[in-house]
């Protein structure tokens, strides 16, 4: 079993920076990426208003990146092999981003992209506030 644990969220000011951080517990992500090649892990957020909004995903072997078009540049995902770990670096923060960011990840960009058949994490609450 597959556990996804989120953790960085916070506090910020419009205009400010967060860092969000995912890792697996149970099997790592690259485990999972030697078994799917195209293994993928991207970032929902969840708020009363918009309800599930996709984010952004990397795909763990090649590092290819999809952004969904609220992003508008201003977060950058990566992931680090060594940790095992993904990021999402979040910059230029407004109070609309204010949400639950919860980690996913699947076995495809149209999996992760759709939350279909993907393994959920509990997510982590950002506040963007002044």
């Amino acid at each position: 079993q597959v556990q996804l644990l989120e953790s960085g969220g916070g506090l910020a000011q419009p205009g400010g920076s967060l860092t969000l951080s995912c890792a697996a517990s149970g099997r790592t992500f690259g485990d999972l990426a030697r078994i799917f090649s195209n293994y993928v892990v991207g970032w929902f957020r969840q708020t009363p208003e918009k309800g599930r909004e996709w984010v952004t995903a990397i795909s763990w072997n090649r590092g290819s990146i999809t952004d969904a078009d609220l992003v508008e540049g201003r977060f950058i995902i990566s992931r680090d092999k060594a940790t095992n770990t993904v990021t999402l670096q979040m910059n230029s923060l407004r109070p609309e981003d204010t949400g639950n960011y919860i980690c996913v990840a699947g076995q495809n960009f149209v999996d992760v992209q759709r939350g279909s058949r993907v393994y959920w994490g509990q997510g982590t609450q950002v506040t963007v506030s002044s």
